[in-house]
Formats: C-alpha cells, structure tokens, sequence
C-alpha cells in the first residue's frame, strides 16, 4: 500500500452523510398496503454520527408491517450513510378516519410474529405485549472486546479547550512510564494536534508496514497523531465529524501498536462525535478529567463527567490544573482561577482529585520545546509522577476486560 493511497484513506475513512439524500427517502416512502406516506406519519428525527433515530405514528393494523417498514427504511438509508436505524413507534389506540382502516387489509395476518423489540417512545402509548420494539442498540463499553495487544486505555479529556489537557497528557504518559509501565500516546484531537510539537516528533511520518501505520517514538513511547499525517502545522482540518471519527478508528485499529500497559489518548475538548464513538467502538479502562478552578471550566467539565458516566466509563479522577501561580520575581502566590475547583467536582461525582497542578511558565516552555515537565524535571515533574501514582491505583480496582487475541484489525 502506497504512502499516498494510506494518506487518502485517512482523509476519506468513511462515506459522509448526505442529509439531502435522508429526507428524500423520507418524504417519499410509501408505508406497505397502503397509499400512506411515511413523512406524514413522523413526528422526530435524529441523526448522531451515523445513526438515524426516528419517531412514526403506527395503527394496530400495521403492527405486521413494522419489521418490513424498518428493513425498506435501513436498506434505502444506508446508501446515504447511515449505518444504523433505531425506530421507534408510537402505536396509536384507534384507526384514524381514511388512514389506516384499509391500509392493512390486502394483506393476510401472519401466524406469527417474530420482530425485534421496538423501544416505545411515547409515554402515554399502548402496550402490546405482542409488537415489542424494532431497536438494534447501539454498542455499549462492555460489549467491546479489549485490544489484543493494549492492556488499557485511559482517556484524557476536558469539557474545554484551554485548560492544558495535551500538556497534561505527555506528562502523564512520561511519568506512568517512569513508573515502569509500557506506555503509548494516541493524540484523538484531530482538529487541533498538538502532541507532536510538546513531544518533539512534529513534521515526521510514520511508515507504512502491511497496510498499517507504524507508530513513531518519543522517548520511548509509541506514538501517532494524526498531526504527522497532514504536512504542515498550519494545514487545518475541516472535517465533518463522520470523516473525522474514522480517521480516529483508523489511527487506533490499523496501527502496528506494540504491547503496552497504557495507551492514553487525548481527546479533543467537548462531548461530540469522537467521544461517543470512543465510547461505543474502543476499549476504554477510564477518564481522567482536566480542569482548571475557574467556575466556566467546572461547568463544562461537569458535562464530560455525565457523558462517561452514561456510556459507562468510569471516570478515574479528575485534575486541577493551574491551581495556583507564584510569581517568579517576588514569590507571592496567587490563584488566578479561584480556588476548590477540583474538591468540588471531588465531592460532587465522589471521585478522587488526583493532584494539583500549577500554572508555571516553565510547564509551557518545555512542552512548546517538545521535552515535557517529566523529561525536564523541571518543578512540576514530581506533581506529575504523583498523579500517574494515583492513576495508577484507580486503575487496579477497576476488573480487567476479556482481551480478544483473535482480533484482525
């Protein structure tokens, strides 16, 4: 495979949803045994990433249809990009006037019924115990094997840019390797990437083995971001999240990793596409959260903390970051951000606070000249090291996942 023909394929990882195309399908289904049109009948749609999630209107003489309407539907919608219909029905009790009364009558009733659940979206709906709901589910955390060749994977993430989550993440991953572990770095912040830059490595490419990226070193870590894909630093990438998201499966499924104890990831900020098909397709040990004492980061960092606890991930502990500044000419200590940020977040979700960091110019200088805290050992290293300690120990009372060693990626 040619390095050009890689680069394509990362750029182009998966057909991107054509909205146009849905509501065409949409407006001009026809509902089977009847003269009936689908879009008279919806009353939502949704999409998320690739999956579809709509509401219709049924009458009890269609409940026989339902698994025939799901399939056209799927079939007819996958050739726009959709990956996955969830339908759900709301089963009307009576027969509107000139709807539904002769919709169903061409068609003998079947001996019997063997549709999928439906997922019920209306409260006030009928029940009928004998038309469960048409819901393929989507992935969940435990129905995801763990990778053959990682033993866990950790995410760093913050509800907000600009709290210094990638610098947080090199320094993280140094110091769990300086405690002994097999460490590598997936940078899944694909519109801004900075772990080539903070870990020295920025403007190289990884080379290309049986269709399979080899992941670059940094001191001695294994290491791939797509920032060593696009050229140079000033290339942006205005990606739909679809594209984006494979682009991430990519990075993570077709890339030679050795064997490690710890991949950590740094996520982009926020609670969009990537975090949910991290949640749904990759397998994750835990969340660490970085946050900084200002009360705006503590709200966004909140939303992420709800997010894992959703998809269930568990959330490690979470990082206060530029807790406090000591002026580097007279040595008066301020906190810039306010302070008990972390505590707060601590108590509210009743998990640890890892550590403190503080917000230091020497941090930002040795992360922007690619040697991190850790390899600098610098100030904040020992804080550092303190914090992969703590890691570390939430980790351990986690129960491991079932590895899957005849995995093909």
């Amino acid at each position: 495979m040619s390095w050009l023909s890689s680069l394509k394929s990362v750029f182009s990882p998966a057909q991107e949803v054509k909205e146009d195309d849905i509501q065409t399908v949409l407006q001009n289904y026809i509902l089977p045994y009847s003269e009936n049109r689908l879009k008279d009948r919806i009353s939502q749609v949704n999409v998320q990433g690739r999956i579809l999630q709509l509401t219709i209107n049924t009458f009890p003489q269609e409940k026989e249809h339902l698994q025939q309407i799901h399939d056209e539907l799927a079939e007819a919608l996958e050739k726009c990009g959709i990956q996955e219909l969830n339908l759900h029905i709301i089963q009307q009790k009576h027969v509107a006037h000139g709807e539904a009364g002769h919709s169903c009558s061409s068609k003998p009733k079947a001996e019997n019924s063997n549709l999928p659940p439906v997922m019920d979206a209306s409260a006030k709906a009928e029940t009928d115990p004998n038309n469960p709901p048409i819901q393929k589910a989507a992935p969940q955390q435990r129905d995801v094997a763990a990778h053959p060749r990682i033993q866990n994977v950790i995410l760093v993430s913050s509800g907000k840019g600009g709290v210094g989550k990638s610098t947080t993440t090199v320094n993280l991953a140094l110091a769990l390797q300086q405690l002994g572990l097999k460490v590598g770095v997936l940078d899944a912040d694909i519109y801004g990437p900075s772990i080539p830059t903070m870990l020295g490595n920025a403007g190289r490419t990884p080379l290309i083995e049986n269709e399979h990226f080899v992941p670059l070193d940094a001191y001695g870590m294994a290491v791939l971001s797509i920032g060593h894909l696009i050229g140079a630093n000033n290339t942006p990438v205005a990606w739909r999240g679809p594209k984006a998201t494979g682009a991430l499966m990519q990075l993570f499924n077709q890339t030679l990793w050795p064997d490690l104890d710890v991949l950590v990831i740094d996520m982009p900020p926020g609670t969009g596409d990537i975090q949910l098909t991290l949640a749904q397709r990759i397998p994750v040990t835990g969340a660490v959260i970085v946050t900084t004492p200002q009360n705006v980061a503590l709200m966004d960092a909140v939303k992420g903390i709800e997010l894992f606890n959703k998809v269930n991930i568990p959330v490690l502990g979470v990082i206060e970051n530029m807790s406090t500044h000591i002026c580097s000419n007279c040595g008066h200590e301020e906190q810039i951000f306010g302070t008990g940020g972390g505590d707060q977040l601590s108590g509210q979700y009743h998990i640890p606070l890892l550590g403190r960091l503080p917000l230091d110019a020497k941090i930002r200088e040795h992360a922007d000249n690619g040697k991190p805290s850790v390899i600098a050992q610098d100030s904040a290293a020992e804080s550092y090291i303190n914090i992969a300690q703590a890691v570390i120990q939430q980790m351990e009372k986690l129960p491991k996942r079932q590895r899957d060693d005849k995995r093909i990626f």
